[in-house]
């Protein structure tokens, strides 16, 4: 196999959990070429990624159809000359890129009854069975059915099984640092608020201004500063009005610049989000904080981080929104149990 082309997920965590099948197919076909198609939003996330050589950067809306600019996106990657398809995502959709590309191997995960348009299929994991995303990802590197030399969490068997990195480079964090007049001598503290998947992923705002002035008492000199998207501003503005020592910088950076700032951070706070992924792929001293969703299949992919879960009976329900009402799983996880964590973190860096 010479040159691959990769759909990625639609998903900034979901990419980095890519990462390790990309690493894989390097190692398996050392002069493999992988190009990768991504979403805008995603793109600079695969950008960083070492074993990626160039990202299609599409603005192919999330649930669209969009044929006419699949086909266009299509002829034109039909003169490359692409040896294997990897599609990642489940979506019918996601697999139209590489059949209309003409690529003779297509592969991935049955998804949507895509028995035409994918020629080598996995099975889907039942629900109750799914491993690790990152498993899972990463068991499409080998035929379908077969014995893996790792197991899909990672855990055992004779290969080593790879976790996401990312590059970061010092003197992009000294530049984005000295943009937001942050000083790069005063320890750093980024708070993640936001998950773009619903709120029932979200930590409640009180809880992350509560952690702040725990900050602000034990580590004075510390700055601490919050990073998403445009929609996660108010919610970052709701900390920063309770606690004046938050710096509210969602919507202000781009996924680079955002990327860039974590990479020099003394410690993250995150939901389970995909900035948790990138704090984990940078390796920094990280607590994730999860609620609807499941650790065990998402979790941050570093020693470095530590997971609060208080795995409630009726969690993980992976719901938007607590069909409960009453997100428990998330309030009741209170800021001094993760400034627990935190504290450490802090200290070990000072």
């Amino acid at each position: 196999m010479r040159r691959a082309l990769v759909i990625a997920p639609n998903w900034i965590g979901d990419a980095l959990m890519a990462q390790p099948l990309f690493s894989l197919l390097k190692k398996m076909h050392p002069r493999i070429v992988i190009d990768a198609v991504a979403p805008s939003w995603v793109a600079p996330v695969l950008e960083r990624m070492p074993e990626i050589h160039d990202v299609y950067a599409t603005g192919l809306a999330h649930g669209k159809l969009q044929l006419l600019r699949r086909w266009q996106l299509a002829s034109d990657l039909r003169e490359t000359g692409y040896d294997a398809a990897y599609v990642l995502p489940n979506s019918l959709k996601s697999a139209l890129i590489p059949w209309m590309a003409g690529i003779p191997l297509r592969i991935g995960y049955t998804g949507e009854s895509r028995y035409g348009l994918l020629n080598v299929r996995h099975a889907n994991p039942g629900k109750k069975e799914r491993p690790p995303m990152v498993g899972q990802y990463a068991a499409l590197a080998y035929t379908p059915g077969a014995k893996l030399p790792f197991s899909q969490d990672g855990r055992e068997g004779t290969t080593p099984f790879p976790v996401p990195r990312l590059d970061a480079d010092p003197n992009e964090a000294a530049r984005v640092s000295a943009r937001f007049n942050l000083d790069n001598r005063a320890p750093l503290v980024v708070f993640c608020p936001g998950a773009e998947y619903g709120p029932a992923k979200r930590w409640p705002p009180e809880h992350f201004a509560a952690l702040a002035q725990f900050i602000a008492q034990s580590f004075p000199y510390a700055r601490i500063v919050a990073l998403g998207s445009p929609k996660d501003a108010p919610i970052a503005q709701t900390i920063a009005e309770r606690a004046p020592n938050v710096r509210n910088l969602c919507g202000q950076t781009s996924l680079g610049e955002a990327c860039a700032l974590i990479s020099r951070a003394s410690a993250v706070v995150t939901n389970d989000s995909g900035l948790m992924h990138v704090a984990a792929a940078l390796r920094r001293p990280l607590v994730a904080v999860f609620g609807s969703t499941d650790p065990r299949h998402t979790p941050p992919l570093s020693d470095l981080a530590k997971v609060q879960w208080l795995h409630l009976e009726c969690s993980p329900c992976f719901a938007r929104e607590c069909p409960l009402g009453h997100l428990n799983c998330l309030r009741e996880l209170s800021a001094e149990q993760v400034f627990g964590d935190l504290r450490g973190m802090l200290l070990a860096h000072r």
